[in-house]
């Protein structure tokens, strides 16, 4: 069963590009739709605060939760989606997953960590990756804008990682990201003069992004953290950009270069490589990961 949650969980991470190249196909913007996928989220999250009863986190923490979702979870969601309407969202996905690399080498730098052969091997084989991806297989013409958004994307993941991993362990996980969803919608509308989807179908994708790439698929990653830990959980979500991967194949009919699946394969190795260590795999429970998207912080459990 703890199987299972986690790839539910990431199943609905990895259908995020799905639903967001429909609310663009219908008209809404990249701004309206994130707005409205915050403001779904954050009130359901805060349902289930109120349901579960948290204390309230105060003076630094609260502050450094309203700046995670205001600016880190913000500019990377607008970096992301942004990307997705650019590219193939497959390509965006690995693009994005170059962020455990940039966490462990931001961690290396800030001296939390020491470099050794194991965390030297994935980081040179998230490189490899990355050129592989980048050079052999082409991006689309007009597609450079998209490709450096997703990098864009991935580090400002890493970034919100970083800080979000100084948060203290006994902050309950869905307040936090309540208060990061909030933030983020704020900024999201001030950045989108407070313009929301404005047609039916506009909203049922943007629903969809709400309730099934970010609530769902945070509560159930919740759940199979539970019940089989967070390392194995944090392995099993890199089936998330599978997902992405064939679904886009399925529904857009994007499709990958041989080079870029081998760039693909040598990313999700790095992924593998880096999150058999538990310290990479506290970094994705702060709030419910996209993919790559969602943020999360596992001191309290673990997210994505």
């Amino acid at each position: 069963m703890g199987v299972l949650w986690c790839l539910i969980s990431a199943a609905g991470f990895g259908l995020s590009p799905i639903f967001a190249k429909g609310a663009y196909q219908s008209g809404v913007s990249v701004t309206e739709m994130l707005t409205g996928r915050f403001v779904i989220a954050a009130v359901v999250l805060w349902a289930v605060c109120a349901w579960r009863r948290p204390a309230l986190p105060t003076g630094r923490v609260l502050l450094t939760a309203v700046g995670l979702g205001g600016i880190g979870y913000a500019v990377q969601a607008l970096c992301y989606f942004g990307a997705v309407a650019r590219i193939d969202a497959s390509l965006a996905a690995l693009l994005l997953y170059t962020f455990p690399a940039l966490v462990t080498a931001l961690a290396v730098a800030l001296r939390r960590e020491s470099l050794d052969r194991r965390k030297l091997a994935a980081l040179g084989c998230s490189a490899v990756g990355l050129v592989l991806l980048l050079g052999l297989g082409g991006v689309s013409e007009g597609g450079t804008t998209g490709v450096l958004l997703a990098l864009g994307a991935a580090v400002a993941y890493s970034l919100y990682l970083t800080v979000a991993d100084g948060l203290p362990a006994g902050v309950d996980v869905y307040l936090l990201s309540a208060i990061v969803c909030t933030a983020a919608a704020i900024t999201m509308g001030f950045a989108g003069g407070f313009q929301l989807p404005g047609t039916a179908e506009g909203w049922m994708w943007t629903g969809l992004l709400g309730l099934v790439s970010t609530v769902l698929a945070m509560a159930t990653l919740f759940v199979g953290v539970r019940l089989l830990g967070a390392p194995t959980a944090a392995i099993l979500s890199c089936a998330e950009p599978v997902v992405t991967l064939a679904s886009t194949s399925v529904v857009y009919g994007e499709s990958l270069t041989p080079g870029q699946l081998a760039g693909g394969v040598a990313v999700l190795a790095a992924v593998l490589v880096l999150r058999l260590n538990l310290d990479f795999v506290r970094q994705r429970q702060l709030v419910g990961g996209n993919a790559p998207d969602t943020p999360v912080h596992s001191g309290h459990l673990h997210d994505r």
